[in-house]
């Protein structure tokens, strides 16, 4: 769809762009992504060059309206995803609810060396399970996952974007009914950055996540790094008495 501009105005057309995109993310046209259209976009829309398109940009980035990061897009600043921390829901579950466009792509699956922690869980050997979490099809988050051997029956390709939790119910008969989370941050190896699209030493956001079933059994022992640019761990408390 294209928007008109008054050419014939003294306002200088990068101005009045400028006006518009700033209105529009004022009422959350952007949302909940937070995302804003390409340049190209942008300029095909309002009919102008690229140089006029970034001249508007420049203006509502020193606003402090938004924020470009690079080979990732321009965003709506302080956007961020929202992960609640006393619900029990799946990492891509509680993507979806927020209204986001998100996506997770299958890395791998195949039994490894259970750690030394978890030996009296899963035993010595256990199924290790990656997959990458994506938002506007940006990663987020690189999940790894420590599951019990039963596991590896499932076909982790073919179970696309289905949540761990109701494949644990699935297979084991058993719904999974809390967690222990702890977060921290820390440098990304080179592995995850790669994975997540950064540099090695990037700073990441690690959620550490070990969910129980009724009669205490672990689980699932999950580990999330997750980009943190744009997402919050959040922890609501009510008071009582």
């Amino acid at each position: 769809m294209r928007d008109s501009l008054v050419r014939e105005n003294a306002t200088a057309l990068y101005r009045q762009i400028a006006d518009r995109l700033r209105e529009e993310i004022a009422v959350g046209r952007f949302e909940p992504s937070g995302r804003l259209p390409s340049e190209s976009e942008i300029g095909i829309r309002f009919t102008v060059s690229r140089v006029t398109v970034r001249l508007a940009l420049d203006r509502l980035e020193a606003e402090g309206l938004i924020e470009r990061r690079k080979g990732k897009g321009t965003f709506t600043a302080g956007k961020r995803v929202r992960h609640p921390l006393d619900r029990l829901r799946s990492f891509h579950e509680s993507l979806r609810l927020q209204g986001l466009n998100a996506s997770m792509r299958h890395l791998s699956a195949g039994m490894t060396a259970t750690p030394p922690d978890l030996t009296g869980q899963f035993g010595p050997n256990c199924l290790e399970v990656r997959r990458l979490h994506l938002v506007d099809g940006e990663p987020v988050a690189l999940g790894r996952s420590l599951l019990s051997a039963e596991l590896a029956s499932v076909d982790w390709a073919a179970a696309g974007e289905k949540p761990i939790y109701a494949i644990l119910r699935e297979v084991t008969g058993q719904p999974v009914v809390g967690a222990d989370v702890e977060v921290k941050a820390e440098a990304a190896g080179a592995a995850v950055a790669e994975s997540l699209g950064g540099a090695a030493g990037m700073p990441v956001l690690v959620m550490i996540r070990r969910s129980f079933f009724a009669d205490g059994a672990c689980a699932d022992h999950a580990v999330f790094h997750v980009r943190p640019e744009r997402y919050s761990f959040v922890l609501s408390h009510r008071w009582e008495g």
